[in-house]
């Protein structure tokens, strides 16, 4: 069984990671100029919180994408 002690450092390391991930994303996104255009629309917004939660993986070649498209209403 776990201790205290050990479930709190896992617990910590585990934070960490997370935060460092996220760190990264966020400078790949910066890094494609996300942040620079004052224009948002639902595929900019999708794309770059993709980009953030892809983090390590852009470095390693992946290119996330979201293409957003509202229904067209029937004829």
């Amino acid at each position: 069984m776990a201790t205290r002690r050990a479930t709190a450092t896992r617990s910590r390391a585990v934070t960490i990671i997370v935060v460092v991930w996220l760190l990264i994303g966020l400078a790949a996104a910066a890094q494609r100029h996300y942040f620079e255009s004052s224009r948002t629309s639902c595929a900019k917004v999708g794309t770059v919180l993709v980009t953030i939660v892809a983090g390590p993986l852009n470095y390693i070649g992946a290119n996330p994408k979201i293409d957003c498209s509202t229904p067209q209403p029937s004829r």
